[in-house]
């Protein structure tokens, strides 16, 4: 195995779990960071707060794009499954 094929291999891991797991960490940011806002403005220091608002995204987020996420994943999976020929032999 070439380290050429290592690099591909890994940098096509990086970027696919990059793009799956951007989505849900941008609306995570989003939420809380307008959350902490609120809670700055109105010194309301509830813990709960931030959690619910975030979970509520969160799922909202994977509901709308988990079919994108699913697919994305299926294809790097089976990109990999086809390159271990290339591997192995």
């Amino acid at each position: 195995m070439s380290e050429v094929l290592i690099y591909s291999i890994a940098k096509k891991a990086i970027t696919t779990t990059t793009l799956v797991s951007a989505p849900i960490l941008l609306v995570a940011m989003i939420v809380g960071l307008a959350i902490s806002i609120f809670q700055a403005v109105t010194q309301i220091q509830e813990q709960t707060l931030t959690f619910v608002p975030k979970m509520v995204a969160i799922i909202f987020v994977m509901i709308l794009l988990g079919p994108w996420m699913t697919k994305t994943l299926v294809q790097f999976i089976e990109n990999m499954i086809n390159t271990i020929p290339s591997i192995v032999g």
